[in-house]
């Protein structure tokens, strides 16, 4: 019996997700509870249970008299959740520089960097390789910095946080792909992730955690650029963003 209710729980997390990262289901839109589990092919109990599931998460709000609506987000929202996953990566990578020592404790960061170095480096591959292979191991330096700091809790914020629309370390890479200003964020970013990796191995806490939230600070400029440049609409999750409103304004 507890299978097929984990196995319908987590089809209807995944599925409604999807729905909102297509943009199918949009910014504002209050949600059928009977429409939506004929769409994603479950029962309504685990469909009410991912519905509270996504709104911790922060994709829906709870309506007055029962329900819940997608929420929408404005610039300021999106620079907030970036600005907090600095903070947490900051954190990490500070916790990293004072709890692990030497190669074999850095391994495997050390070997995610020298991964990076070889695309960036590369002069031989298509955009589309570039572009997967960077995805894959940004994604892995970012994740290693948290294994590395040995911090559930810090962990624990960190996927909260990565839940929100436009906060993952990757969500930006796919516009600067899709032109020609996508080799300088590479070569930047890359060059940041060195700097992280120095300050750890020299076990400098401080120093460590000052370049992980500048390098967090990459991916406002890469918002402000795929905005510009008419990238952001291409991205999941980009019906929910009020692009209208200016990166000062409050928003709701």
């Amino acid at each position: 019996m507890a299978g097929p209710s984990v196995s319908q729980g987590l089809a209807a997390i995944l599925g409604v997700r999807q729905l909102i990262l297509d943009g199918e289901l949009r910014g504002g839109d209050r949600l059928s509870e009977v429409r939506l589990a004929r769409r994603v092919q479950v029962s309504r109990t685990p469909l009410r249970l991912a519905l509270a599931q996504l709104a911790l998460e922060g994709l829906l709000e709870p309506v007055a008299g029962g329900g819940f609506v997608v929420r929408s987000f404005s610039r300021r929202q999106v620079i907030d959740a970036v600005d907090l996953r600095g903070v947490l990566e900051g954190s990490a990578a500070r916790l990293a520089a004072e709890r692990n020592h030497g190669p074999k404790a850095l391994g495997d960061l050390i070997a995610c960097v020298a991964k990076l170095d070889r695309v960036v480096s590369s002069a031989d591959y298509t955009r589309d390789e570039q572009f997967e292979l960077y995805v894959e191991f940004n994604n892995a330096f970012h994740t290693e910095l948290f294994t590395l700091a040995g911090s559930d809790v810090l962990r624990d914020a960190y996927q909260h946080v990565l839940a929100l629309p436009f906060a993952q370390p990757n969500a930006f890479l796919l516009s600067q792909a899709q032109n020609d200003a996508f080799e300088p964020p590479l070569a930047t970013g890359q060059e940041q992730h060195r700097e992280i990796l120095d300050a750890i191995e020299r076990g400098d806490g401080e120093l460590a955690e000052r370049h992980a939230r500048r390098h967090a600070h990459l991916a406002e400029e890469n918002m402000e650029a795929a905005i510009r440049s008419g990238g952001l609409d291409n991205l999941p999750g980009s019906s929910l963003i009020n692009v209208e409103e200016g990166p000062s304004g409050d928003g709701g």
